[in-house]
């Protein structure tokens, strides 16, 4: 892996932790009264999707477990489609994915990375 692989996947690392912190102990409801929580979470992974594009082919190809094509998507959808971002997708995104999403992260990186 080219070190610059190894600093975009750090990141979505990192960002994709942050974002799962922001909703650790809220529930639903909590989610749909904060504006700004569906702002930070959509920006959070719209980052991710943004890093993983960085990410060259050959370390895709290492890493097929993980499911670029859609963390690449929703940022795409995210910033194309703005005014239709769908806050229930993104929820599920966050509360659902992104924490599947960290193990195979922390897994592709290697092991003096993956702590940061």
């Amino acid at each position: 892996m080219q070190n610059d692989d190894a600093v975009y996947i750090g990141h979505m690392l990192d960002t994709a932790r942050r974002a799962v912190a922001k909703v650790e102990g809220l529930t639903r409801e909590d989610y749909d009264a904060d504006d700004n929580l569906q702002l930070a979470l959509a920006h959070m992974v719209q980052i991710i999707g943004e890093a993983a594009g960085h990410v060259n082919g050959e370390a895709r190809d290492d890493n097929p477990d993980i499911p670029w094509r859609q963390v690449i998507g929703i940022r795409h959808r995210i910033v194309h489609d703005y005014m239709h971002v769908d806050f229930d997708i993104l929820w599920e995104v966050v509360t659902r994915n992104l924490p599947d999403l960290i193990v195979l992260l922390e897994a592709a990186l290697p092991p003096e990375s993956a702590g940061a």
